[in-house]
């Protein structure tokens, strides 16, 4: 059955229970390229629970990592899944992020659009503290599926947004991801083989694997946590952002950020000039 709108949005999903621990915290951050050789020692607190004066923290971009939760995806109809991209992702964070946990969450499909070339599959969900059932965190997320579009239906919002002004940047950063930050990110739990077996990469269109968007989106939380929040998460409060190219393995990725009060507009490209996140926007306290 080709893509079908019909009766795949609104309804949530039910409560799912996931918990964490803190190796699950140190493994993403490594995964997203936290690490002990940063030079200005602000991420020892992210990637490691026993150094004398050190307190382990939570990259606020692990909220993507615990807060998923399906809903509606199953009534979609079927496809390729080796067609699948992530299209994008906002987190909204309505505390910190503890070291260890379980969260309930809940989803549903709010959204499914058709491009011409592909069809855009809009979700959000919502969690919880498992015990208390005070809120943790929101999502929202958009994939994309390449050639399943044609199907009639609207074709959903588009345009400019969170376009950043004319001028030189407030603050910028860059990161080198390494050759195999892939096969480091796959380990918090996305094992899609287009991110690791060059032969299934090459039937979904591209020369070898290549980078998980939500990797990207690691790299360019950690800039904005550390350039904007004073490498707090207490700090940290939302991000959204387009994933808009792919990222290869091993290329560099560099965050810019226009700032206007408790807010800034970014974006994040590759060593080639390639914008790879479009469309951000950061709100944050100092």
């Amino acid at each position: 059955m080709p893509i079908d709108p019909s009766g795949a949005t609104g309804e949530w999903s039910e409560w799912s229970e996931r918990s964490w621990n803190s190796k699950d915290a140190l493994l993403y951050s490594v995964g997203v390229g936290a690490g002990s050789l940063d030079p200005t020692g602000k991420e020892l607190e992210f990637t490691t629970e026993n150094s004398k004066g050190v307190q382990q923290k939570v990259l606020p971009t692990f909220a993507v990592i615990i807060g998923g939760a399906g809903g509606g995806m199953r009534n979609i109809g079927t496809f390729n899944p080796a067609m699948l991209v992530d299209g994008g992702r906002t987190i909204e964070l309505h505390r910190e992020i503890p070291v260890e946990g379980r969260i309930k969450s809940r989803g549903r499909v709010v959204g499914v659009y058709d491009k011409g070339s592909g069809a855009v599959i809009m979700s959000e969900s919502e969690s919880v503290d498992a015990e208390t059932e005070e809120p943790l965190l929101n999502l929202k997320s958009q994939v994309f599926i390449r050639g399943e579009g044609g199907f009639g239906g609207d074709r959903g919002p588009s345009g400019p947004k969170n376009v950043p002004p004319d001028r030189a940047p407030d603050k910028q950063v860059t990161y080198d991801t390494r050759p195999d930050q892939a096969l480091t990110y796959r380990l918090s739990g996305d094992r899609n083989p287009l991110h690791a077996d060059p032969e299934f990469a090459k039937m979904a269109g591209f020369p070898k694997p290549i980078l998980h968007g939500l990797c990207t989106y690691g790299f360019t939380g950690r800039a904005l946590l550390h350039e904007l929040c004073g490498s707090n998460p207490a700090n940290f409060k939302s991000m959204e952002g387009r994933f808009s190219k792919p990222v290869m393995p091993g290329d560099a990725l560099t965050v810019k950020m226009w700032i206007d009060g408790n807010e800034a507009l970014f974006y994040t490209e590759t060593q080639n000039g390639d914008v790879v996140i479009d469309q951000g926007r950061c709100t944050f306290t100092a």
